[in-house]
């Protein structure tokens, strides 16, 4: 086994909800702005408003040292993966964030939450075009009183290189291993509203525990997160715990594999593992991975086999059993004999059509019902008998109704 770059990877990111504006600088890209800022506000981080003012310098401790940040930061720089969303979330507006590199990213290269937070606080993003090398420039060019990065893994040399910009604040320890929890409380430490970071962790950590209490089923499966790449089928790879992704599958109540815990080395995030050790891995009862166009189009012909059996949208929940087996006869040459990749099971929570298709479907159904002779008699007989009902209920009189009906 190997460890892998981290430079292709994801954060999960966290919470979205913010306040105040600050104004960015420089060009680089930018979009609409929302609603206005007076409109949003972080109820958690107001709550939790210290009385106190903050006591400067403030120290924080990192794998390079420490960082003194001697003044309450007014610029504020966030690069790296989820960096940018502390400060929005505690309703601050960065003066300059990262480009992501992954996931559904918008014009401007942000993530969605990221995105609508931005546009929350009614503020346009600057965003650098870092995803090849740090943008020190364009970093520059902001006039940062401090540069966010708790989670991140740059060198000690990318580091002193940022530190004659401004103070910054790298990671705690691993690069590409600190928690969300560790990254919203150093960040906002650094941003001088320690506390505020600290009530917005347990708000998210409440919400998570809400949200579990709607998914009894998953608690105490033993789930991994692998990645599997197109491009080498000969391997795959599986996060540790000391990824956020890994991890965060505990706070959901899913405990790590042992098969998957006996490979942590407490040093890597990931490594690489090969194909043909598959069966290794036989007591990950759920593995997250990413979607990809491979498993969508495969799922259009296993959704036919499903409807080849009759089997109504409505229903589909109920054969999930069906809808796995018909996957793995899609996928098995390409997941099961390439890639040592079995679909046991397929959950579907529920599957509705939009209003349009709906009355399709109901005037189609009504349709076929009407080739029975004696139903289209049936409905027949019982429109005349309506239409003969509503014909003396005429307000011209009954006999004027029935006249309509030809019937007088």
């Amino acid at each position: 086994m190997r460890k892998i770059s981290r430079r292709n990877f994801l954060l999960t990111a966290g919470v979205v909800s913010a306040a105040a504006l600050l104004a960015a600088c420089g060009s680089s890209t930018s979009s609409a702005s929302g609603e206005s800022a007076s409109e949003s506000t972080a109820s958690s981080a107001e709550s939790a408003a210290s009385n106190e003012a903050v006591e400067y310098p403030i120290t924080i401790q990192h794998a390079y040292g420490e960082t003194v940040i001697e003044e309450k930061p007014e610029s504020i720089v966030a690069i790296a993966w989820g960096n940018p969303d502390v400060p929005l979330a505690l309703g601050v507006v960065p003066t300059g964030v990262s480009k992501t590199n992954f996931g559904p990213v918008n014009e401007d290269g942000l993530l969605p939450w990221t995105a609508a937070a931005f546009e929350k606080l009614g503020a346009s993003p600057n965003v650098f075009s870092d995803t090849d090398g740090w943008d020190y420039e364009a970093i520059s060019d902001c006039a940062p009183d401090v540069i966010l990065a708790a989670y991140s893994g740059f060198s000690e040399e990318e580091y002193n290189m940022l530190s004659q910009i401004a103070p910054t604040v790298a990671y705690p320890s691993v690069a590409w291993s600190t928690t969300w929890r560790e990254e919203t409380i150093v960040d906002a430490t650094a941003m001088g509203m320690k506390s505020e970071g600290e009530a917005l962790v347990a708000e998210t950590d409440a919400m998570i525990q809400k949200k579990l209490a709607e998914y009894p089923a998953i608690e105490g499966k033993k789930a991994a997160f692998f990645w599997l790449s197109a491009s080498d089928l000969s391997t795959f790879y599986i996060y540790t715990t000391l990824d956020p992704r890994a991890a965060f599958l505990t706070d959901l109540g899913m405990p790590l594999p042992d098969s998957v815990a006996a490979l942590d080395n407490g040093k890597d995030f990931a490594l690489t593992v090969s194909a043909e050790n598959a069966n290794q891995f036989s007591d990950v009862e759920i593995i997250i991975t990413y979607g990809t166009d491979e498993l969508l189009t495969a799922l259009q012909p296993a959704f036919a086999k499903i409807s080849e059996m009759g089997v109504r949208y409505s229903a589909l929940p109920g054969h999930t059993t069906e809808i796995a087996s018909a996957l793995n006869d899609v996928l098995s040459e390409k997941w099961a004999d390439l890639r040592g990749v079995e679909i046991v099971s397929f959950g579907i929570n529920s599957v509705k059509a939009s209003e349009e298709d709906e009355a399709m479907i109901k005037e189609l159904q009504k349709n076929a019902v009407f080739r029975n002779a004696n139903m289209a008699a049936a409905h027949l007989v019982g429109a005349q008998a309506q239409a003969m009902q509503d014909a003396a209920k005429n307000q011209g009189g009954a006999f004027t109704g029935f006249m309509g009906m030809n019937m007088a």
